[in-house]
Order: C-alpha cells, then structure tokens, then sequence
C-alpha cells in the first residue's frame, strides 16, 4: 500500500465524520501518533498512525510552507 503524503495543518477528511456532524479535520501534531482537531466543535483526538492512515479518507486541502 502507498503511504498517503499528509503534512503538519493540512485539512482531512475522515471516512466517518465527527458526531458533531462535521467531516473536515485539521492535523495539530505528527509523531507516532496523529492529533487531529474536529474543524466544526474544536474538540481534538489522538490516533496511532497505523489507525489513521487506515481512516483517512482524502486530503482536502494542503498546508501552506
């Protein structure tokens, strides 16, 4: 499987969306572990990288360098 090219405050979307109702997250940290932050309620979450590269669903928009 291709490793998805995903970066430090780039824009995702999730296969399921938040229960907020908002689909579009924002990458906050990159390790090990990802942080993402809901885009609609700010509410943030960790998920092992393994886990979200299986969820991601595409790349909405990239982050500017």
């Amino acid at each position: 499987m291709v490793d998805k090219e995903f970066q430090l405050h780039d824009i995702v979307q999730m296969k399921k969306p938040h229960p907020c109702g908002e689909n579009r997250w924002k990458i906050i940290r990159m390790g090990m572990d990802i942080r993402i932050k809901c885009m609609g309620c700010d509410h943030s979450v960790m998920i092992a990288r393994k886990d979200f590269t299986k969820k991601l669903k595409k790349i909405l928009e990239k982050a500017e360098n």
